[in-house]
């Protein structure tokens, strides 16, 4: 089999009602697989009557994002992995359009679509935009979406490049190397580990990339809006993992002590909009990173590992400092 498009899906039955559908539709020659974390809504019983060319694995409970697909790939036989969201809704030639980049580059052993938002569809969607970047402090963000300035389409991102990340939302994958390295790390649960599996990727030698031929729109926050602190303690403490992780070992630990202290500051901005739970989720994410390095194997580095740099400048300081509010502004040399 070339290529199986991968649903996880938990208690997205109204997700996979509207765009199950488009993902039939435009995924020529592809195995459709809706990998069922213990939904209560019935959405594979759905599924399994809507849609009877889709093919079902079903588990008795939610093992999140990253153990869900971990043991619904390992059942999988295809040259390619395209992982996706339920409330994604795919065009023409989305996926014949991927497929047809990574054959022609065999360097690159991740990449994603261009993902614009399923609200407003002349603009970019925030979990993933144009790809994702990482900057100097280990700041996660997107071509065409930093922090909250989301950008409208306008041709700026219409050409294939090495991105950092690609979005967990919509990412297709070389089989082989997601079983290399093991695929998501499952203590991550959810959230930061698409970062963490393409920084290892690139450590490995593989390249990730944006292709802007293919295009598809995203919902976002179906499983955790940006208002829930769950959301806050995942992406704060899933971060500081994925650079303890990746990091090289000389200088590591000054990085996530200025790190920490910029986390710190960063609640603030939480302090300023009077959301005190999600102040505390950035402390408990603290403790629990510790909790982690005292739990956790050290990291072992490999002397044939590739170093990946970082993108040179502190976003953070760019945004809010300088007001600069697109990547373009912020990628223009000084």
């Amino acid at each position: 089999m070339k290529a199986a498009v991968v649903i996880l899906n938990f208690n997205g039955k109204k997700w996979l009602e509207c765009f199950l559908p488009s993902v039939v539709a435009y995924s020529e020659g592809a195995k459709i697989v809706v990998a069922d974390n213990g939904s209560t809504d019935n959405s594979a019983e759905f599924v399994k009557n809507a849609f009877p060319q889709v093919e079902i694995i079903a588990f008795q409970e939610n093992l999140g994002f990253c153990k869900g697909y971990n043991k619904a790939l390992q059942q999988i036989d295809a040259e390619y992995f395209v992982l996706l969201n339920s409330d994604v809704e795919v065009s023409a030639g989305w996926l014949t359009n991927l497929l047809h980049f990574m054959d022609k580059n065999p360097k690159v052993w991740v990449c994603q679509p261009k993902i614009k938002s399923y609200r407003q569809k002349t603009h970019f969607e925030y979990a993933g935009a144009a790809g994702g970047m990482m900057d100097k402090w280990g700041f996660a963000f997107c071509r065409g979406r930093i922090f909250d300035s989301i950008e409208e389409d306008k041709g700026q991102y219409e050409t294939n490049l090495p991105i950092f990340w690609a979005s967990g939302a919509c990412m297709c994958v070389r089989a082989s190397v997601w079983k290399d390295l093991g695929g998501f790390d499952e203590y991550f649960f959810a959230h930061f580990e698409e970062i963490d599996f393409c920084w290892r990727v690139q450590k490995s030698g593989g390249e990730v990339f944006y292709c802007c031929e293919s295009e598809v729109f995203h919902v976002g926050g179906a499983t955790l809006n940006a208002s829930n602190p769950r959301k806050t303690f995942l992406n704060y403490r899933n971060n500081l993992i994925t650079l303890y992780k990746n990091l090289p070992q000389k200088g590591k630990f000054t990085f996530l002590f200025f790190r920490l202290v910029l986390d710190g500051l960063s609640s603030l901005i939480f302090l300023k909009k009077m959301q005190f739970q999600h102040i505390w989720a950035i402390v408990k994410a603290h403790f629990s990173f510790y909790a982690y390095l005292f739990k956790e194997k050290p990291q072992a580095g490999s002397s044939a590992q590739k170093m990946v740099s970082l993108f040179p400048k502190a976003i953070v300081w760019e945004y809010f400092v300088k007001k600069k509010k697109t990547f373009m502004e912020i990628s223009k040399r000084a």
